[in-house]
């Protein structure tokens, strides 16, 4: 049975949550506010937290920030608020995926599964050395990367980005997150870099570049990448 912090301000959404999750064979926690959060996942470390940034008491940003020093926990982002920068945000704090209300309770519990499922492979598996998807293998250790048996040449700056994209399946990357991580400081607003250098990756490992099925963008946040 999987364990499930829910966050949220709201009573009626927390019981919401609560019922629905619990009737799937979910264990449910809840927490009104960012304090009692961060307690309940000390004291009981939930698989995976759902957070709702509009706290009482401290912004949601800095409750995911305040998780993510003492644990790799999934966060799924609850919130109302549909700005981009909002979500941008969040997700550079360390959160994993973002959901706006309204939303549909199919929609968030699929969310909910995958990064289970996400978490449970990265601790059954924390090196993570080798990744497949499609025809493509990488192996992390090594640093090299073949296409249907055959040895693929990377630049240095490529083979970054692609190691930041394998390390995170499934998770949301921000621009911002993934010019920081590969160009570093400075570079948080060089989106042709990161739209150039996404566009070489397809190109080199997509089967159709055009309709990406591995490297995914996801407008106006950033990218996904899925097994």
């Amino acid at each position: 049975m999987s364990r499930v912090l829910v966050v949220d301000d709201d009573l009626r959404i927390r019981r919401a949550l609560g019922i629905h999750l619990r009737a799937r064979g979910w264990q449910v926690t809840t927490a009104g506010d960012g304090t009692e959060a961060l307690d309940l996942a000390a004291s009981s470390p939930p698989d995976v937290v759902v957070l709702d940034l509009g706290l009482p008491d401290r912004d949601g940003v800095d409750v995911i920030a305040q998780l993510r020093e003492r644990s790799g926990v999934p966060i799924l982002v609850l919130s109302g608020r549909s700005d981009s920068v909002d979500k941008v945000d969040a997700l550079d704090a360390g959160a994993d995926d973002y959901v706006t209300k309204p939303f549909g309770m199919d929609e968030l519990l699929a969310r909910l599964r995958a990064l289970v499922r996400r978490g449970q492979a990265e601790d059954a598996d924390p090196a993570r050395d080798l990744v497949e998807f499609g025809a493509v293998r990488v192996d992390l250790v090594t640093t090299r990367v073949t296409l249907a048996g055959e040895d693929l040449r990377l630049t240095p700056t490529e083979w970054h980005l692609l190691e930041v994209l394998v390390r995170n399946p499934g998770r949301l990357l921000s621009q911002r997150q993934l010019l920081t991580e590969v160009w570093g400081p400075g570079y948080e607003s060089a989106h042709g870099n990161l739209r150039l250098y996404v566009a070489q990756l397809r190109r080199k490992l997509e089967p159709d570049p055009a309709r990406p099925v591995h490297i995914r963008t996801e407008p106006g946040m950033g990218y996904r990448f899925e097994l």
